[in-house]
């Protein structure tokens, strides 16, 4: 493994640092995060063609640029910085892999040069789980948290003229604003139950209702989504499950990536505060007691941000794969949940307040946290896929 970058790479991160540094300060973020969308759709076309942003692990016969894990994780790291609200996961992260796997051709040359483009954005609409369960992350990847039966997630129903779909799912990113839906429904009954994704274009598409929701982090907008007999399109002919899967494995990093970019811009904030804020004449940055927990949180992040690279490079869709991420984006987590935390103490009654930025980040810490989490079904499932607690093993163990 070598884990230097490439010029291009190197190149790719100042270049958004420095335009996100420009269109995506503190005030612009307070005041977008306010819109109707949500974020800044102006910003995301720009970053869809100068950085190539929305297109970045699109192939390039669709007009993306093609590249891989590695580069979404770097461009996610410094999203993260900035607490940018953008589609890039919804979207990129997302939506774009699961097109790319499950999509017809017709469907591929239709949506994918749109995507990459940043005209069109996406959304991942899971019933009755977190993302983590439906990557296959936090628990079996086996498509039982979309429903069973008649009843329960959502239900799709076969019809003459195509499919419809029946049922609501809430905490959708980015659900209100994206013009494609990916919904995973359950189809088939108890006999040759299944789990698909279906298209929905919610522009077009009847009995749809989008409701965006009150969130703890306002850079990260959420909807519910209720389909009411919907019109809807099968992604592909296969299973959705294997698909997420295989998901999982890329998804991980990358918002592990994000994690840990928030934590590092969170932790230079403070100690950027340690040097000016002054206690009996000397900045509070020179006591050792702060030197020393500065030093503990610097050691965190670069502790995370290696796991998120190796994470990135390893990245598969194999059993793995998804453990591996499964532990870097628990880790990222974690870190970013310790930072947020000390950095508001640390900043004493001014970092909870409206007006300072650290109560952003320490949002973000507790919603991802709610959203990713919880890290220690993680670790216990990144266990699991690594075979660390085999049962036959440990039976055989207690009989000798």
């Amino acid at each position: 493994m070598d884990a230097r970058l490439t010029h291009e790479q190197q190149q790719m991160r100042s270049t958004l640092r420095e335009l996100l540094q420009k269109h995506a300060s503190s005030e612009q973020v307070r005041a977008v995060v306010r819109t109707p969308a949500g974020y800044d759709a102006g910003l995301w076309r720009l970053l869809g063609s100068s950085p190539g942003l929305a297109g970045l692990a699109v192939e390039q016969r669709y007009g993306g640029a093609g590249c891989g894990t590695l580069e979404l994780a770097l461009a996610a790291a410094e999203a993260g910085r900035a607490l940018l609200p953008s589609p890039l996961l919804s979207t990129a992260v997302l939506t774009v892999p699961l097109v790319t796997a499950l999509g017809t051709p017709q469907q591929r040359a239709q949506l994918l040069p749109r995507l990459a483009s940043g005209e069109l954005t996406g959304a991942l609409v899971l019933p009755g789980a977190t993302l983590t369960t439906a990557l296959g992350l936090a628990g079996p990847a086996d498509g039982t948290w979309s429903g069973g039966g008649r009843a329960g997630g959502i239900q799709a129903r076969r019809t003459a003229d195509g499919w419809r779909l029946y049922g609501e799912a809430g905490q959708v990113l980015d659900g209100h604003s994206a013009g494609l839906l990916l919904v995973a429904a359950h189809t088939g009954g108890y006999a040759r139950s299944r789990t698909c994704l279906f298209i929905v274009r919610p522009d077009s598409a009847h009995a749809v209702t989008r409701t965006r929701l009150t969130a703890l982090d306002e850079t990260r907008p959420q909807a519910r989504i209720e389909l009411r007999d919907t019109e809807a399109e099968l992604l592909g002919t296969g299973e959705a499950s294997t698909a997420l899967a295989v998901l999982g494995g890329s998804a991980a990093p990358v918002l592990a990536a994000e994690a840990s970019g928030a934590a590092e811009r969170a932790l230079e904030k403070t100690v950027e505060y340690a040097r000016v804020r002054e206690q009996f004449g000397r900045p509070i940055g020179s006591f050792q007691a702060v030197k020393h927990r500065l030093a503990d949180l610097h050691v965190t992040v670069q502790a995370a941000r290696s796991a998120v690279y190796y994470a990135a490079w390893a990245a598969a869709g194999t059993a793995r794969g998804r453990a591996v991420g499964a532990l870097a984006l628990a880790q990222a987590l974690e870190t970013q949940w310790r930072v947020a935390g000390e950095a508001v103490q640390l900043h004493g009654g001014i970092g909870v307040t409206w007006e300072h930025d650290v109560q952003l980040y320490f949002k973000r810490a507790a919603s991802d946290e709610l959203l990713f989490g919880p890290v220690h079904r993680l670790r216990a499932h990144a266990a699991e896929l690594a075979g660390l607690f085999d049962v036959s093993e440990a039976r055989e163990a207690v009989v000798l």
